[in-house]
This record gives structure tokens, sequence and C-alpha cells, in this order.
């Protein structure tokens, strides 16, 4: 026969499983939006200063390939103004938040196939947050919502001298870590240095000693939303540049928070 201290262990997995369950759930739907619309990316990582595109549209599947009567309206979150606004064949931003104007269009050409995404131009740290575009029709519509976040990152440039490899990329934000492997993913013992501008843009120099000439080894810078691999072959005398990609990180903040909550109840289960 259980004991009274097993028969509450089991009664908390078996509620935790079900507050899991039903946070996995309201994630998925506040993620999902309304089906009629939909995005290329919901949680979108955006370099700071460059040029961005919101994807917002309708499925390829829909009956129609043209549509009548198209509305569209951004929206952010917490802000009292709208993003941009398109109805009756024409731009309608009287009411646009000042720190949009003259940053964001549509493509108008694309409006009648059912394309509402937005380029936003020079994007800044405050852009980041929840975005919300609705896209209406005369036979339907819906919205969706995009979690825009914002970072800035580069990949390094490599120089090889008297034994030591230099990486530099000139702008990350947050602030990243940088690790350094060999061929066969091994991680070396690597020195990084970082230096703040002004507008809190970090440059990073990073080094690594004792190299082999002929080997590769790569150069990764990563925060927690956006990572750097970047590969070197060192020769003698120089480095030869080699692979380079980012990949960004898709969990959101929103789903961050449930998840640790989760383990809180775990922890708290565990030591009862």
């Amino acid at each position: 026969m259980a004991s009274l201290g097993q028969i509450i262990f089991y009664i908390m997995i078996t509620l935790i499983v079900i507050f899991s369950a039903i946070i996995i759930l309201i994630v998925s739907l506040t993620l999902s939006g309304n089906s009629q619309v939909e995005s290329l990316n919901r949680l979108p990582v955006a370099n700071l200063g460059e040029d961005y595109i919101l994807s917002c549209f309708l499925p390829a599947d829909s009956e129609q390939s043209t549509f009548e009567k198209v509305s569209i309206t951004w929206r952010k979150k917490s802000l009292e103004g709208i993003v941009y606004r398109y109805e009756d064949g024409a731009e309608n931003n009287a009411e646009q938040d000042s720190q949009y104007r003259g940053r964001v269009e549509i493509f108008s050409d694309l409006v009648l196939k059912g394309n509402a995404s937005l380029l936003l131009r020079k994007v800044r740290l405050r852009d980041a947050g929840e975005y919300t575009c609705s896209l209406s029709h005369s036979g339907g519509g819906g919205d969706i919502k995009i979690n825009l976040r914002t970072a800035a990152f580069t990949a390094p440039t490599f120089t090889f001298s008297s034994g030591v490899l230099t990486a530099v990329a000139s702008r990350w934000f947050p602030q990243p870590n940088v690790t350094w492997l060999d061929a066969e993913d091994n991680v070396l013992q690597g020195s990084t240095d970082f230096i703040e501008s002004s507008a809190g843009i970090f440059r990073v120099i990073s080094t690594l000693g004792s190299v082999n000439v002929s080997d590769t080894y790569t150069c990764r810078i990563k925060n927690d939303l956006v990572a750097s691999n970047s590969d070197a072959t060192v020769t003698t005398g120089s480095v030869t540049p080699g692979e380079a990609y980012f990949t960004y990180s898709a969990a959101s903040a929103q789903l961050t928070s449930y998840l640790r909550v989760i383990t809180f109840l775990l922890c708290v289960t565990y030591l009862m």
C-alpha cells in the first residue's frame, strides 16, 4: 500500500502534467493565430540597422488567386497608434505612431494577391515586440501575431600571425559568448575581449593560440537570440575563411517563462 508521501507525490506529478499540457495548448493557440492568415516566421530575429520583412499573407491554397476590397492593418502591442494601415486601395496612416512614420511600407503590387507583408526599414532596438497583422477582404480574412526580436550580429573576419588565429566581429548585441572548436568539434581554449560602443553594441575580438597550419577551426559567437558559426583554415602566413552561417533562437519569451514555472514545480515536488 502506498504511503501518504507517495500519494502526494503522484498527485503532484499528475497536476504538473495536466498544467504542462494546458500551457502548451495555450501557447500553441497563441502562436497559431487565425488559420486564414499565415506567416513565414512568427518569432523572427531582425538585425539592428538593417531592413526586415514581417511576413503576413493568405495561404497559397486559398480558393481565390486575387482578392477584392483588401484591408490591412499592422498593430503593435502596447502602442496607442497603429504601425501601418491600407484600405480602399491606398495607405491610411492618420493614426500612425510617429516612430514608424516613413519607416514602413507594404508591397502594393502584391496586396490583391493576399500578401500583407510589412517592410520595416533600419530596425531599431525598440522595434522589438508583438505585432498583429490583420488582413481582410470581400470574402473573409483573419489575423496573426508575430513576436519580433531585435539583435545585432555579424560574422567574424579572420587573421593569422605568429601562430595566433584572431576573429573580429564588429557588431553584436546582446553581449555574446565565444567558443573555439577544432575540426572534430573539441572545445579549445581561446581568449576574448569585448569593446562596447556608446550605443551598447559590442565589438568582439577573440584569439586562439598554438594553432596548426592546414587545420580548420570554428569560431562560434552566440547569445540568446542568434549564433554565428564560422570556419577558418590556417595556411602558411594567412588564413582561408570557410563556411559561415547564422542560426536563430525559436523559443519565445512566453514559453520560456512557462517552462521555468514547470521546472520550479518539479523541484518543489522532488523536495517533498
